[in-house]
Order: C-alpha cells, then sequence, then structure tokens
C-alpha cells in the first residue's frame, strides 16, 4: 500500500478511532491501544507521529526500538482494543491472551496478522514534552491529573503499509 496514494481515511478522523501501536524485536514486544496522533509530511518525508506516555509500559520498547507500528482493526475486534488499552504488558503476554497471532516486518518490527492496516515507520525523532513549552491551560490541567506521567512524542517516517 502507498500511503501517499491509497490512504483514503480522514486524517484529521483516523486517530479518534482506537489503534494499536507495537514496538519491539523478535524476542519482546509489546503493544498499547492509542488514541493520539497525526499523519502527514514532515522533512520532505511522509510521517505519523503518536504519543506515549512515561509510565506505559510500551515507552520502553519505543525508547529502544528503531520501528514501530500502527495497527488498525475493524469492528469485530473491539475487544482487542479494550483489552490492550486496558491492561498491562508488564502483567503478561496481552497478545497471547488475546490469541493474536504476532508476526514480524522485514525490519523486525512486531505486529498482529488480525489488523486490518499496517504502517510501519521509522522513528526519526523522539522527545517527551516539556511543560514550559506549554502555552495553554489545555496541556498543564491535563497533566495535572493524569497519573501515566507527561507523553512523549515520536515522530516516524512511514516506510511500510499494509492494508487488507
Amino acid at each position: 500500500m502507498n500511503v501517499v496514494e491509497d490512504f483514503t481515511d480522514n486524517g484529521f478522523q483516523w486517530f479518534r478511532n482506537a489503534l494499536l501501536l507495537a514496538a519491539g524485536d523478535r524476542t519482546k514486544s509489546n503493544a498499547m491501544a492509542i488514541g493520539w496522533g497525526g499523519i502527514g509530511t514532515l522533512w520532505q518525508r511522509t510521517a505519523l507521529t503518536v504519543y506515549v506516555a512515561e509510565k506505559r509500559y510500551t515507552k520502553e520498547f519505543m525508547d529502544h526500538s528503531d520501528y514501530f507500528t500502527v495497527m488498525a482493526f475493524d469492528e469485530k475486534n473491539d475487544e482487542v482494543l479494550r483489552y490492550m488499552g486496558s491492561k498491562s504488558g508488564r502483567d503478561g503476554d496481552k497478545a497471547q491472551a488475546l490469541g493474536l497471532h504476532t508476526a514480524y516486518t522485514e525490519n523486525g518490527t512486531p505486529y498482529y496478522t488480525e489488523a486490518t492496516m499496517v504502517i510501519e515507520c521509522k522513528i526519526m525523532y523522539a522527545a517527551p514534552f516539556a511543560p514550559e513549552g506549554f502555552k495553554s491551560d489545555v496541556p498543564r490541567n491535563m497533566y495535572s491529573h493524569f497519573p501515566a506521567g507527561i507523553h512523549s512524542m515520536y515522530i516516524g517516517e512511514v516506510v511500510n503499509a499494509w492494508k487488507r
């Protein structure tokens, strides 16, 4: 799939649907549900941006990986998204608990074969939000009551995409 030509979803709406983010390698990986992100162009590259909170288990994998995948699922897999968003991989293998089949891209990035769309990205930039950069009360209020900690931003160049 060529995301520039074949991505027909509304980029403003796409992250409003629950998606999964996965990172790691063939020995150990983790995935989590995400609802924040963006898709577009940056540095003359097709880019996807995701955000992971400081205390999320997946952040460890993001910080030690060169690539990540973002996966979409159809409505019949709502339980997958709910479970991935409410359980921690620290407590066990979430994919195994759900009966998901883990596969790996040519770059060794994990994804689930049950996904209806997989976008693989090479991380170009990663950094935590800096509270001194918050210019409105929206992020200040958000993080004053958010137990998972401040999010880090990961910008990835889209290097592969599959859709079924």
